[in-house]
């Protein structure tokens, strides 16, 4: 009996909302933020200029917590963005320029549009095709008249901007026919980014090194890998590894600054071996 009761209550943890419950919770989400607009003193002297660093924020930690992945963390940190999105509607709302309804029926209408292969009768080979069509759909939507890149926002990272401009620039055709290729374009920057090191010209050092990391990022992606998530990886490994080095030195007693690099590196190797 004690089993049975455990499995259904393994199966009720496993049960979805019902859409009907979806919709009371979306609904309650709209009323607080209606009487929170009216009588909160901050939420009511909100406008879309003052949000928007706000929501840049909440972006970066819903990652944060996606690459952590605490799924309890990401749903709270959905809950913050999500408030946003219903925050900027109600404002659209109120300059009747727009409103939540608005703001769902356009992303219903696009999402239909650019999945023909779902909504119509368009056949596809796989996820490739699928961006393709995708990128191919948006160049129509404004009468054919935006550009390829058009669509990367001029404000993201550049080590994100990057890989989008390149995926984008793949889904039009321009790509190597090959991804072994793209190691001798590395080797070329790296080449010329040495030679204005030896030319000690700091300008092209910059522009050339611009270069050499454009083209690593090609590699990666080339290789099925988000630089992005490479890069934060390795930022953790070295922050684990700095603070073993760091913990233990001054568990002896001394200061980091007060060793010499040759001991740092000894502590380093062993940091490597544990991390």
């Amino acid at each position: 009996m004690v089993l049975l009761i455990f499995a259904f209550y393994k199966i009720w943890k496993k049960m979805k909302h019902t859409l009907e419950e979806k919709k009371e919770a979306f609904a309650r989400l709209l009323q607080v933020m209606d009487e929170l607009r009216e009588k909160c003193p901050w939420d009511s002297k909100q406008t879309f200029d003052s949000l928007r660093t706000l929501t840049i924020e909440e972006v970066y930690e819903l990652s944060s917590a996606i690459s952590e992945k605490d799924f309890e963390d990401v749903k709270k940190e959905l809950g913050d963005v999500l408030l946003h999105i219903v925050f900027y509607s109600l404002m659209g709302s109120e300059k009747q320029l727009f409103d939540v309804k608005d703001v769902c029926d356009a992303i219903c209408e696009k999402l239909i549009y650019r999945h023909p292969h779902i909504f119509s009768d368009v056949k596809v080979k796989d996820s490739t095709e699928v961006e393709q069509n995708w990128e191919q759909l948006k160049l129509k939507e404004k009468g054919g008249n935006k550009r390829v890149l058009q669509g990367v926002p001029a404000a993201l990272p550049a080590l994100v901007k990057a890989y989008r401009i390149q995926d984008k620039a793949r889904s039009a055709g321009f790509d190597w026919e090959r991804r072994e290729q793209v190691w001798e374009k590395v080797q070329e920057e790296i080449n010329e980014f040495q030679y204005e090191v030896d030319q000690m010209n700091t300008d092209k050092m910059e522009a050339e090194f611009g270069d050499l990391f454009f083209s690593l990022v090609n590699a990666a992606r080339l290789y099925g890998i988000n630089p992005e998530n490479a890069l934060e990886r390795t930022n953790k490994k070295f922050i684990s590894r700095f603070n073993y080095l760091e913990d233990k030195v001054t568990k002896s007693g001394r200061q980091l600054s007060s060793l010499s690099l040759e001991k740092m590196d000894v502590i380093w190797e062993e940091a490597k071996k544990e991390i």
